[in-house]
């Protein structure tokens, strides 16, 4: 029995790995810092055109997007890992291959605004190889509720 156990939790492992090619790999993922503290200049560095954006008004049930693009201004290849709303009406999406020093990126994020009313400020948090690991960029907007006609 014991010996049926081993053999089953060994399949399972080995049926995790997909074997596959992926876009980034351990060995593109820079340590952020020493542990020390002190980075040794050779990072990838993100800079946003804007942190920022508000849609304005919108009315309650509308689906609204934006762009916020990025540049790597570092010295190697820009990878981001991850990125999530601070809710699920908050959705980004970010590009999953590196982005070269001094090449440009896109994180496109949707608010949809089904079931919110008043002013909505939401958060998207950028996971990614700099110092700091991670970067926040907002949207704000008001949902106005349609009149109905009575």
């Amino acid at each position: 029995m014991k010996q049926l156990f081993i053999a089953l939790a060994l399949i399972l492992l080995t049926a995790c790995s997909d074997g596959g090619e992926q876009g980034v790999n351990a060995d593109m993922v820079n340590n952020s810092a020493s542990a020390s503290g002190i980075n040794s200049g050779e990072l990838p560095e993100v800079k946003f055109d804007e942190e920022e954006f508000d849609f304005g008004r919108i009315t309650q049930g509308e689906n609204v997007s934006h762009e916020f693009y990025f540049t790597n201004t570092g010295k190697s290849d820009l990878i981001i890992t991850g990125a999530s709303g601070s809710c699920g009406c908050t959705v980004p999406e970010w590009p999953k291959e590196p982005i070269k020093p001094g090449d440009k990126g896109k994180i496109n994020v949707v608010f949809h605004s089904e079931g919110k009313e008043g002013y909505q400020e939401k958060t998207v948090t950028v996971l990614t190889n700099c110092e700091p690991a991670t970067r926040v960029v907002r949207i704000k907007t008001e949902v106005i509720v349609a009149q109905t006609a009575k």
